[in-house]
């Protein structure tokens, strides 16, 4: 089969996905259709609907889109079916009932942006960088019944230095993740629809414990000072930009505030000090951490204010020495 006869249906909804489907039609691959989340509410009061990123694309490159409620629905799944796809691809989307993910004749691959069997779930970068991982990457794996668990086709390794954020690694795993589907597609299409692909049992190592990346909630994002200032640091930034760890701000009065923090730095200087504690060494703004560690806030964003850098910050604030974050 020629890869201009290989009828594809495209199914995803964030930005991240935008750029796989672009690699596919910009490389005359036959996307029959697309399907994304519905327009979702936005405003005051929920008035306007906006579109999703994917459907803005298919949009604009006159690709038929499906926004279906229920993947179930009987009507849904009439209008799938008449698009004959041979392949369907998924980046960034839902769990995909059976009825979906076993319709076309070389079934429905996933992009996942983590080296699978590990990271599994909904958030494989935030938790990848929270945990200190020094390397990720990109998978492709058929779906099967269970979420994440499919065999996998092919695999792209990327590096996370120790300064990334999740704005770099999404940003790296994105144009990766284009990659490792216009390459798994080329398998496919070679292999007449059977390429090689390894079930994760296989892949798992005696002894390996399996990290999982579950969605990410507010109250997961408050950052707990008595651990050591590595472990805080790689928090911060697992959660940077968005949705971004905070913690509660004791301010001179007795008042709570939700402080974010968007960016640190480790503090060299040791602090015996009950974590959360706050010092003002000039321009600096250091919180001490679990073992007697510090770490230094770079950004940060009061509740109801525009996130800023400390210097500023301290402009506005004054008396935190010996103040507490919690």
């Amino acid at each position: 089969m020629k890869k201009e006869d290989l009828r594809i249906v495209f199914m995803g909804t964030p930005e991240f996905a935008v750029e796989t489907l672009d690699a596919l039609v910009s490389n005359d691959y036959n996307v029959v259709a697309v399907v994304t989340q519905p327009d979702k509410p936005v405003g005051r009061h929920g008035s306007v609907l906006q579109a999703s990123a994917v459907k803005q694309y298919a949009i604009e490159h006159n690709l038929p889109v499906l926004q279906p409620v229920k993947m179930k629905d009987e009507n849904f799944l009439h209008q799938l079916r008449s698009f004959n796809a041979d392949l369907q691809v998924v980046v960034a989307f839902r769990m995909l009932p059976e009825v979906v993910w076993d319709m076309p004749e070389y079934g429905t691959f996933n992009v996942h942006a983590a080296l699978l069997p590990q990271y599994r779930g909904a958030a494989p970068i935030n938790w990848a960088i929270i945990n200190g991982e020094t390397r990720t990457g990109v998978t492709t794996f058929f779906l099967d019944h269970d979420i994440d668990t499919g065999r996998v086709i092919m695999q792209l390794p990327f590096d996370i230095h120790d300064d990334y954020n999740v704005e770099n690694v999404y940003d790296g795993l994105m144009r990766l993740g284009a990659d490792i589907c216009l390459r798994t597609i080329e398998k496919i299409i070679a292999s007449d629809g059977h390429p090689d692909a390894m079930s994760q049992q296989e892949m798992i190592t005696s002894g390996e414990q399996l990290k999982s990346a579950p969605k990410i909630f507010k109250e997961t994002c408050r950052v707990d000072w008595t651990k050591p200032a590595k472990q805080v640091y790689d928090f911060i930034r697992g959660l940077s930009p968005v949705p971004g760890a905070w913690a509660m701000l004791t301010l001179p009065g007795g008042k709570d505030t939700v402080l974010k923090i968007y960016s640190a730095a480790r503090e060299e200087k040791s602090f015996n000090a009950e974590p959360g504690t706050m010092f003002v060494d000039g321009r600096k703004l250091i919180v001490a951490c679990g073992g007697s560690t510090a770490l230094r806030l770079l950004e940060v964003q009061l509740a109801g204010k525009k996130r800023m850098a400390v210097s500023d910050f301290l402009n506005g604030m004054k008396g935190l020495e010996g103040s507490m974050v919690k």
